[in-house]
């Protein structure tokens, strides 16, 4: 009889990758010829790759072997770059006009014809590259509106959305990747209604996620139930056509819009906006949170909070976001991301000894920062503007996946008290870290071209930032980008209260860049290079699920089977048995193996929250809460969310009726039926697990039903 053997991980790096980790790194990571011959022959390869695309940055050949080697140790020790980096860092030679930039904003879309489609042309070279790209809709005048040149009405923003829309589908983006893209829009605009629902309409904007544009002067209307005003900036022109009266309040507001050419600004640089209707805030509110119950979006974008904690507040206005809203950026803006993968350092996970190693995630965070100071370099975005925005202020945005798989490793219930001051203690030194590192480059190589350049103080500055009045400065004085973002940028003033002498260093010589952290979504290289870690910042979404993928060639998107990575080193580690929902005592987990649906919404809300405090840009979190949910719950967590000053809030719903998501729970598609009408006009029902043959391939019901339904069948 011959024994069979099981060798036992002692650590989480030992933990086998999943087939589906594998799958994803082959399909969208790994390097290949035209001919899709590898050439990243495995993982540590395509690590190897990127590690010697970076360090090359570096100006002189002992440099580039010293931080090839920090660079590789790094990547085995759990830094991810964004999927940019890791698909098109080193490839050149393959893919010559591929970015390593996730991340971008266009340029503000001025309210013509010429400038929306010259903004489509932009798009679609950005998209071709393999960025993805935010745009602001409401700057566009509303449906109806008069256009004295065409001596017609418009179609509005919304018809214009759709251009942008059928550009992104067609143009397929580099490396394998879809087009993304986010369209916000401000909650005053005429339109706003019709922005909501846009996606009720099967198939409409699916490049898109949408967000609004939330102010706080909203904010406040809906908590004292005032009216509230739907409006549109108006020029000279149309004040002596309309014969507007500027000082009648009920038909003229003034508010802070991005763009001020041709309009007419008071002396306080607000633009004259004619009221075109009015409701009850409380009535829009409603609206909103109907639309997010049922279809998940839009998102919320609490726009005020944004600029008021930006770094460059002194120098832009910002009103768009990147695709999943985790970095807010001005026109033309850029960002690289990167994630740290926090299960790696988990020491004697599910033990009662379970313990966090931060003396070696604080070495892997200051050559991360190095890391992706260095991508800066190596860009290849598409427009100068672009380039020019990246390269003067530097930014990047570092954050961590598998937060809510490393709590559960070390024996903690996600949005527990634990749990909340853990993400707080990770993110804190994340912050001061990455900042130390920011001012040694600074001193090495020389601080953001931003920080040398001189700003004029104007009335705008000090009505923002009082306190410079009090250090003595007026109207017409001249101040240093690095004094501006490192004395009075508000997220700075938080950091010095903490680390005095880094910021007053960092006044003194400038930081290397303006912004260093942001959380992303982390979806395909958490699945793929982390094992399926959790994603970003959440919970796992179930430790046992179905993810739906594209893949090429395939008609419907494909369903795969994948195990959350704390599972997977629970059976390595302790009990190869054990399952999720099992009747079986021996099979069964730890109570503190809990998933997305298990977390409350406002538990959701105050670990974001926890993070928020250190993030220096944004956060992109997803609040998952069950189908039976009840809706006067469901709209008091954006309120929290805003009484706790987040910059932004997503939900999601599980409803079959409109979507199923990227990840579907087996009981949900267990629980839920799908009707199709043959050609003959009968009708058959299956669950939505069930395999079913159509058009020559296998589909599960649920994919199937989705692609018929919205549109894309056969275009994936």
């Amino acid at each position: 009889m011959t024994a069979q053997l099981h060798v036992i991980a002692n650590t989480v790096t030992e933990i086998p990758f999943q087939d589906a980790s594998m799958d994803i790194w082959d399909t969208k990571y790994r390097l290949k010829t035209k001919d899709g011959v590898a050439i990243d022959g495995t993982i540590d390869e395509t690590y190897q790759r990127v590690a010697k695309a970076l360090a090359e940055v570096e100006i002189t050949e002992a440099k580039q072997k010293q931080y090839y080697k920090e660079f590789l140790w790094a990547l085995r020790q759990g830094v991810i770059p964004a999927g940019r980096i890791i698909s098109n860092a080193g490839a050149l030679a393959h893919k010559p006009s591929t970015s390593t930039i996730n991340c971008t904003v266009s340029g503000t879309i001025a309210d013509s014809m010429d400038d929306i489609l010259h903004k489509v042309h932009e798009a679609g070279l950005t998209l071709k590259a393999g960025c993805g790209i935010g745009y602001e809709f409401s700057t566009l005048r509303p449906k109806d509106a008069y256009v004295s040149g065409a001596g017609a009405y418009t179609s509005g923003p919304l018809s214009f959305m759709d251009i942008y829309d059928k550009m992104c589908f067609t143009v397929s983006s580099a490396g394998g990747r879809r087009g993304a893209q986010m369209a916000t829009f401000d909650v005053a605009h005429p339109d706003v209604v019709e922005f909501i629902r846009a996606k009720r309409e099967d198939g409409r904007l699916r490049q898109f996620n949408l967000s609004l544009l939330i102010t706080s002067e909203f904010m406040q209307a809906v908590k004292n139930d005032l009216p509230w005003a739907l409006s549109f900036p108006v020029t000279e022109k149309e004040v002596l056509l309309d014969k507007l009266d500027l000082q009648d309040s009920s038909t003229i507001v003034w508010r802070d819009v991005p763009s001020i050419e041709n309009y007419i600004l008071n002396e306080a640089g607000l633009v004259a906006c004619k009221i075109t209707k009015t409701i009850p805030a409380r009535r829009l509110w409603d609206i909103i949170m109907s639309s997010t119950y049922d279809y998940a979006e839009p998102g919320f974008i609490l726009i005020d909070k944004v600029n008021e904690m930006n770094n460059n507040w002194f120098c832009e206005k910002i009103r768009a976001t990147n695709p999943c809203g985790e970095q807010p950026l001005p026109p033309y803006g850029s960002c690289l991301l990167g994630s740290i993968n926090l299960t790696r350092f988990v020491k004697k996970p599910f033990t009662s000894e379970a313990y966090f190693d931060w003396d070696n995630y604080k070495k892997t965070i200051r050559i991360f920062t190095r890391m992706l100071d260095n991508v800066v370099e190596i860009n290849g975005l598409p427009l100068e503007k672009q380039r020019e925005e990246i390269t003067s202020k530097r930014r990047h945005g570092m954050g961590y996946l598998g937060l809510g798989s490393t709590v559960t490793m070390l024996g903690m219930r996600y949005g527990d008290s634990h749990s909340v001051q853990f993400t707080e203690d990770v993110t804190k030194i994340l912050a001061i870290e990455g900042w130390k590192e920011g001012l040694t480059l600074a001193k090495e190589k020389g601080a953001a071209p931003i920080m040398e350049q001189l700003f004029t103080v104007t009335t705008a500055m000090l009505h923002q930032r009082p306190e410079m009045i009090t250090d003595g400065y007026k109207v017409g004085d001249t101040i240093a980008g690095k004094v501006l973002h490192a004395k009075y940028s508000r997220y700075m003033q938080q950091l010095a209260k903490e680390e005095p002498e880094l910021v007053a260093e960092l006044i003194e010589t400038g930081a290397r860049f303006t912004h260093h952290s942001s959380i992303a979504p982390t979806g395909t290289i958490s699945l793929s290079l982390a094992n399926n870690a959790s994603n970003g910042i959440e919970p796992s979404f179930a430790h046992h699920y179905a993810r739906n993928i594209i893949r090429q060639g395939k008609k419907s998107k494909e369903k795969i089977d994948v195990f959350s990575f704390e599972l997977l080193a629970y059976r390595e580690m302790v009990n190869p048995d054990a399952m999720p929902y099992s009747d079986n005592p021996a099979h069964q987990l730890p109570a503190y193996f809990i998933a997305a649906d298990d977390v409350t919404p406002k538990q959701h809300v105050d670990i974001q929250a926890a993070a928020q405090r250190w993030i220096d840009s944004s956060i992109s979190k997803t609040a998952n809460v069950p189908t039976d949910f009840p809706y006067e719950d469901f709209k008091d967590i954006y309120q929290y969310a805003y009484d706790k000053g987040l910059k932004g809030c997503t939900t999601f719903r599980f409803n079959p009726e409109v979507f199923q998501g990227v990840l579907v729970k087996a009981s949900d598609l267990e629980n839920t039926t799908y009707q199709f009408t043959l050609e003959d006009g009968e009708i058959i029902e299956l669950k939505g697990n069930e395999e079913i043959e159509y058009d020559g391939e296998i589909h599960s019901a649920a994919n199937l039903f989705d692609a018929l339904k919205e549109g894309y069948y056969g275009k994936l």
